[in-house]
Order: C-alpha cells, then structure tokens, then sequence
C-alpha cells in the first residue's frame, strides 16, 4: 500500500463551514475541506489541505466507468445509458435500479453470486419495506455500488479474466481501473493513496486539487488524451440524462443534477467526500468533511455552488429541502436546521 503523509484538515483557528442549529444557538458544527478548481488547474476557492490524499470513494465511480467504456467491454455487452448511469452511481437499492444491475450481469452471462460486495438493504425506504413485508431478505444486488461492481465484471469478463477475486488490487480488471484513473487525474499510479472501500474495491486517494481539476475538465474534453474523450462524453451523458439511476428518489445528487437540466454532474462518496462538475461554467469541486458526516455536504455544496454562479436562486429554492435541511424531533416539530456558512 502506498504511503503518503496525512493532510492537515485546517489551519489553526478555521472557522466551521456547517452548523447545526437548535434553540436559537449552534449545537454541532462541521469543518471542509474543499477545491475548486478551472480546467486549466488553477484554483478559484478551496479550504484546508488541497495536496494531502484524500479517500475519494464513490466519486471515483464515473472515472471507473469511463475506464470500463474506454475497454470496449460496455459495447461488447451492449451496455445502455441508464446502465452506464447506476454503474456510475451509488443506487438507492429501488426497483429499476436492481433490473438495471440484473440487465448487466445477464449480459455478461454471470449470476448475482458473482457479486462480491456486500448485502445491505436498500437506501429507498419504501424499497427496503417492500422487501421485509414480502419476507426477502436484502442481497447483494441491493448494495448500492451493485452497479460499479457488475461493471467491473464486464471488463474483468472482456479482458478474459476470471471473474472470481476482482476485488483484488492486483486483479487485471483493477490494475486497469486504477492505471485509468491515474491517466485520468493526471497522477503516477505509485503517486496514489490505495485502501479498501466499504464494498470490498481498492479506493484511491488523491489530492483535491487534482480531483476538483479532473471534475473541471470534464467540460473541456479535449485536455484529456484522445482516447478518453468519447468515452467520457458517454459517462457524462448517461448520468445527466439519467440522474435518477446515479441516486434515486429524494437524494442529493440527483435532485442536483435534474436542477441542473444537464449542466451539472456529481457524484458523491461515503465518509463526506463529493465531487462536482459544473459543465457550463467549467468549474470543478472536490469536498470533503473532515468528520465524514455526509449530512454536511448538500448544504456546503449548494451554498458555494450558488456562490460561484453554477446555481441561481431559483435552482436553490429547488434545491430548499437539501440546501438548508431541517431538524425534526420524533414529533416532527421543527427544532433547529443545517446552514452553511
């Protein structure tokens, strides 16, 4: 595993960037870090170590798409748009996203046995209530990195390797994801922080400035290496054009999206990391949160996204139940809210 030097969150005397509020005072507060950066590399805002790794987790999942279309494994198996976009996506676990991930695996010829993320119940509420009042038990079709990993098998099963331990950094289907996402950010593959992510995948961790910069040029595809543009231009379509398959119903990312009418791309990952792709503005955004409390994200990227001119106010109004989210007691009285600073 490579080893590199822990980033320091802040310097000393930050002031939080998210606050939660009740009774009129500020009960928690949460610390980001955060990079926003041009195509060109430059940087436009950022907070606390920009050049330290960070974990990127799932807002690595359209850089391992792309890796997966650039293989030529999604037209060998006839990969679809709304595929690509829950390969690409963390999924609520709802129905159409399960077909979609089942679509995939019989494409490839595999079962969902061959799924080596774990089993949890699906994001979705109402899904998960489904399945307990049926009496089905969550499988791992229900993960939401279900997606990524079938799509993982479609390269691993192109590149005629065998399905069985794709987990591994050494398997050939992630030698090639990783090498992909270096070419892609920009980095040396030995520059890469590499851990183990919650579904059993090796993670890599990178500077922010080189996420953010990435995220950036995804609306100037042409400073990536030719051979990554087409292929993008696919990733980036499919989850535009079908957020609801990146998330799923009531969850930020693809209510930030469909406010965006396609000018916006994002992807979130776990422990408070999110990465965003202004691609009108050609701006690009790598968050995280220095306690990895998710709850801080929605509210700091909408805030500073507003801020830049990427949302006007009436993409915000839209965006009112994620960008300044309310605190309900078990009564569901309103007792305070999450405001970013």
């Amino acid at each position: 595993m490579h080893t590199q030097r822990i980033p320091a969150p802040f310097d000393t005397g930050a002031a939080p960037s998210v606050v939660i509020t009740r009774g009129g005072i500020t009960e928690s507060e949460h610390f980001v870090r955060h990079a926003l950066a041009r195509p060109d590399g430059s940087i436009v805002s950022s907070a606390g170590d920009i050049d330290g790794p960070a974990f990127m987790r799932s807002s690595a999942k359209p850089l391992i798409c792309a890796v997966v279309v650039e293989s030529g494994a999604a037209d060998r198996y006839g990969l679809t748009d709304e595929e690509l976009a829950v390969a690409a996506g963390s999924h609520s676990g709802e129905p159409y996203h399960v077909a979609a991930v089942r679509s995939i695996l019989s494409k490839i010829g595999l079962s969902e046995d061959a799924l080596a993320c774990g089993p949890h119940p699906p994001l979705h509420e109402q899904s998960a209530r489904a399945l307990a009042t049926a009496g089905i038990e969550p499988g791992r079709i229900h993960n939401n990195c279900s997606g990524k990993h079938a799509s993982i098998l479609a390269l691993a099963m192109f590149r005629g390797a065998p399905p069985q331990g794709y987990l591994a950094a050494e398997h050939p289907a992630q030698v090639e994801i990783i090498e992909g996402c270096a070419e892609l950010l920009g980095l040396r593959p030995s520059s890469i922080a590499i851990g183990v992510d919650g579904c059993g995948i090796p993670v890599i961790g990178v500077p922010m400035r080189a996420a953010a910069t990435c995220f950036a040029r995804f609306a100037q595809l042409d400073r990536f290496a030719a051979r990554w543009r087409t292929p993008l231009q696919r990733v980036i379509g499919a989850m535009t054009i079908n957020p609801r398959y990146v998330a799923g119903t009531g969850r930020f990312d693809t209510d930030l999206m469909d406010a965006g009418d396609g000018s916006i791309l994002c992807k979130g990952g776990a422990e408070g990391y999110h990465a965003t792709s202004a691609l009108t503005s050609g701006l690009g955004l790598a968050v995280k949160v220095a306690d990895g409390n998710y709850r801080a994200v929605a509210p700091f990227v909408t805030k500073l996204l507003a801020q830049h001119g990427v949302l006007d106010r009436a993409h915000v109004e839209a965006l009112a139940r994620h960008a300044r989210p309310k605190i309900k007691n078990y009564a569901g009285t309103v007792v305070g809210e999450i405001v970013a600073r």
